[in-house]
């Protein structure tokens, strides 16, 4: 009997062990379970379809020339290239000398107003593109600034911005005209269609669409319902990286509410002291009159 208990225990011994060995050690199993169960919660990375060799060649060409690392004055010698090749043909088209000079000038005029829209995003200090199509597109502070070209001729309506960072373009994004699609049709649906069809799978987004290419990202961005228009950017994405993690640092801290605002919108507050912050209510009502 002896023997057979013997026995018994040397084939138990070793299950024995193991089970006092994770008994032992509640948190690594309780860490091994939470990894497990954080591994099968954390959603998988989206993944950004790659251009075809076509594709990418539709889209570059909507640099028309650019070269992301161009100083301003380089971008501007490239936007007077194009300009002077536009209008030679316009130039040569006539004969008369007037109707050449008035050319000339028009062309001359159409550079100086692109240099002349250059704005720097500085810190605490408000640009006139902080409300409007590109809003979101840059941040302040950062060594940021921006030129625009607006082409508004031969039946062609775009407006192109260049961005620019540490002195050096990064991005480019153009506002594509969208009046030849039908007001009915003017929606994400078919704006989804159209630039897929055109650029092949993209990834999609609330309102964005992606692509990527190994030397630049582009998206498409809906923006019908506020200005009637798609916007389409061609971007650094190395740029891209660092301006999102310096503008996060450089953004300025949110503002904290009234004492009236906090107790209207705090629910554990169930009461108001008005009267000791009259001066409060009065200003809020005069903001609300103009002043008045």
């Amino acid at each position: 009997m002896s023997k057979l208990r013997s026995l018994t225990f040397k084939l138990l011994a070793p299950a024995m062990a193991l089970s006092i060995g994770f008994a032992s050690s509640p948190a690594d199993a309780g860490g091994k379970k939470a990894a497990k169960t954080a591994a099968k919660k954390a959603p998988a990375a989206k993944k950004v379809p790659s251009l075809s060799e076509v594709n990418k060649k539709k889209l570059l060409e909507r640099m028309a020339g650019l070269k992301f690392g161009m100083s301003k004055d380089e971008v501007l010698a490239q936007i007077t290239k194009s300009l002077d090749e536009a209008y030679e043909e316009k130039i040569k088209a006539t004969t008369d000398i007037r109707t050449k000079d008035r050319l000339r000038a028009e062309k001359k005029a159409e550079v100086a107003r692109v240099k002349a829209t250059y704005v720097t995003f500085e810190q605490n200090k408000p640009s006139p593109w902080d409300v409007s199509i590109i809003e979101g597109e840059f941040g302040h502070g950062t060594e940021e600034a921006v030129m625009e070209r607006w082409i508004n001729s031969n039946g062609k309506n775009e407006r192109q911005f260049f961005f620019f960072y540490q002195g050096k373009l990064w991005k480019t994004f153009i506002s594509l005209d969208v009046s030849i699609i039908p007001e009915d049709k003017r929606n994400f649906e078919t704006f989804q269609s159209v630039m897929q069809n055109q650029y092949g799978p993209a990834l999609v987004e609330p309102g964005v669409l992606t692509w990527q290419a190994s030397e630049f990202k582009s998206r498409a961005i809906d923006k019908l319902k506020a200005y009637d228009a798609i916007g389409l950017t061609l971007e650094n994405p190395s740029v891209d990286k660092e301006l999102v993690a310096l503008r996060e640092a450089k953004a300025p801290p949110k503002k904290e509410a009234s004492s009236i605002i906090r107790a209207v919108v705090d629910d554990k507050n169930e009461q108001i002291d008005v009267k000791a912050n009259s001066g409060g209510v009065d200003a809020v009502i005069k903001a609300q009159r103009g002043g008045k």
